[in-house]
């Protein structure tokens, strides 16, 4: 039998392991989310609008294209959106939507003026029309930013799109149960550990299937990580994703039969958060709009990049504005 006395040493050892452990855990946490805050405050600029302040990226060189991120995004998301879906020769002005890390919430976060915020944005570098690339939760307010001001907007595109109004939140299928979400959201560093430690539990929260995870190629592999670190940090971005409801508030109306714009909707039929049904309604409603239809891939449209890329770019370089001069806050 082991003697109290050196049970109580490995005791001692094991908590001093514990300790060890926990400050070199959280010494990585602190310089991971330092490094994360100084990419994203040198990243982009800010504006004032109508609703308050706004920040967005701006790079490149050619027709002006803006880039609305989904759910639990940023204008770091956006960013992705054209490396994975877009090319070169485009100017891209990625926007942080209300409420994610340095946009304000305003009390008014309706998809309406998020639209009205997105023309404010366009005032001030001077644009008058432009593309719309939106993925997700950025398709509702491109839609209003096409109805409001069909003048400014020149082409759609939109990818996996979230519900709006009529349709309520049972029409998505969320992967997994909403307090998992709720969970995940809480806490920088719960997030942060279950990335960094166990990065392939998220693949059901980001609608990557067993099959697709087995498929991917290094495209694929990029654009998920880089999809997961764009969540970080958490605390940044809480804020717009409790006003993703936004889409879905019955006061708030979408006409689709008013908009004229040239539209051209993306779906995958195995979608695992917004359903199909959502990219069919968009684009039956849409006069004129253009389905594609992907067998599989998932929210994330996976093992598809190539196909869609080709099919966005020959749609903006039919549609997309000409080009306008740069702006003197391009990135």
């Amino acid at each position: 039998m082991i003697g109290k006395t050196t049970a109580k040493k490995w005791l001692a050892v094991g908590l001093a392991g514990f300790a060890i452990a926990a400050i070199v855990v959280l010494s990585v946490y602190t310089t991971d989310m330092n490094r994360i805050a100084e990419r994203l405050a040198s990243g982009s600029d800010l504006i004032a609008t109508r609703h308050g302040q706004i920040e967005f990226a701006d790079w490149g060189d050619g027709p002006p294209i803006l880039v609305v991120h989904g759910a639990g995004g940023g204008y770091d998301q956006g960013r992705l959106l054209p490396m994975r879906f877009g090319r070169d020769g485009y100017r891209w002005i990625s926007v942080s939507r209300f409420g994610y890390l340095r946009s304000a919430l305003p009390e008014d976060g309706s998809t309406m003026a998020q639209a009205e915020a997105f023309a404010d944005l366009m005032d001030v570098l001077d644009i008058d029309r432009v593309a719309v690339l939106a993925m997700s939760g950025g398709v509702p307010p491109a839609l209003q930013f096409a109805r409001l001001f069909p003048e400014r907007t020149s082409a759609l595109v939109l990818l996996s799109a979230a519900p709006y109004t009529p349709m309520t939140v049972e029409d998505q299928d969320l992967a997994i149960p909403a307090w998992v979400y709720q969970a995940l959201f809480s806490s920088d560093f719960i997030f942060w550990a279950v990335v960094r430690l166990l990065p392939s539990q998220l693949d059901t929260f980001f609608d990557v299937s067993a099959d697709a995870r087995a498929g991917m190629d290094k495209q694929d592999q990029a654009f998920v990580s880089g999809l997961v670190d764009t969540f970080l940090p958490v605390t940044a971005r809480v804020s717009g994703l409790r006003n993703e409801g936004a889409a879905i508030d019955p006061r708030t109306g979408y006409d689709l039969a008013a908009i004229t714009t040239p539209t051209l909707v993306v779906h995958a039929q195995d979608d695992g958060i917004n359903p199909f049904g959502i990219g069919v309604h968009t684009a039956e409603n849409i006069a004129g709009a253009e389905l594609m239809a992907l067998p599989d891939g998932g929210h994330l449209l996976l093992g598809h990049a190539d196909d869609v890329r080709d099919r966005v770019s020959e749609f903006l370089k039919t549609h997309a504005p000409p080009a306008s001069a740069e702006s003197p806050m391009s990135q």
